[in-house]
């Protein structure tokens, strides 16, 4: 669903204002590159933030989670670390877009770079990072979607390893990956120090085979991990109860 863009804020002629069904919120995005999926919906709803804390989005896009996290938490300030800088200016316009600017900020630069004031200040790490690796699967010309689908600008372990160094002791992780790929994903999240503390899958449709994996790690955190009741995304053609809860939205009558 489109909406009217304020005046002050440039909308270039490839791109649309859509809206994001939860909170009002909008986000300007490309009508044929990189588009938000339902990953940083579940993300956001998977995180736990308290008052006050600091967050950081690796791999920002086009903003979304960011404005999700500030819409739907109480955290303090919320910075989302972009690579690609058509993205970052995408996601800094929507920040603009939705008045997040006291809650929100934009860095753009490669996570695997960061400026050394950014170590070990945040409370907690969230991360949607590319889930195939360069040589599988058949890469999108459009470079926005090739970078998002795949690890040609940084692979799991520098997501790992960069979340590692911007959380404070005993700050958490939180990550969405496919769940083809959780032996690797859980094998690495304890080699780089970010204990696994919980897990939970998301099936398309209930008897299927998980899709995704939701992942809590916490920095130098003890053993034992709790696994949660699967989330499963559909009951039909129509989201199940729990997601509709999730974007605010009762089962239609």
């Amino acid at each position: 669903m489109s909406g009217e863009n304020p005046a002050d804020i440039p909308l270039h002629p490839d791109e649309t204002l859509d809206e994001l069904r939860l909170g009002g919120l909008r986000i300007i995005q490309k009508k044929n590159g990189y588009r938000f999926s339902v990953d940083p919906v579940l993300l956001c709803a998977f995180g736990h933030l308290r008052r006050g804390e600091t967050v950081a989005d690796l791999g920002t896009g086009s903003g979304v989670l960011p404005l999700l996290l500030a819409e739907r938490s109480a955290a303090g300030g919320i910075t989302g670390i972009e690579l690609q800088p058509s993205l970052a200016d995408c996601a800094r316009r929507n920040v603009r877009l939705n008045g997040m600017e006291n809650r929100v900020r934009i860095l753009e630069g490669d996570l695997r770079r960061l400026n050394l004031e950014l170590y070990q200040r945040f409370d907690a790490v969230f991360a949607n990072p590319p889930f195939r690796k360069p040589e599988t699967g058949r890469k999108s010309p459009d470079p926005q979607r090739a970078g998002a689908r795949h690890e040609l600008s940084g692979c799991l372990e520098d997501f790992l390893k960069t979340a590692f160094l911007l959380l404070k002791d005993g700050g958490r992780f939180y990550l969405v990956f496919p769940a083809e790929r959780l032996a690797e994903l859980l094998e690495e999240v304890r080699r780089e120090r970010l204990e696994p503390k919980r897990l939970r899958c998301v099936h398309s449709r209930q008897g299927e085979s998980a899709k995704l994996v939701l992942v809590e790690g916490r920095k130098r955190g003890r053993t034992g991990m709790v696994v949660d009741s699967p989330l499963v995304l559909y009951e039909g053609a129509v989201y199940s109860p729990e997601v509709l809860a999730i974007y605010g939205e009762g089962r239609p009558g």
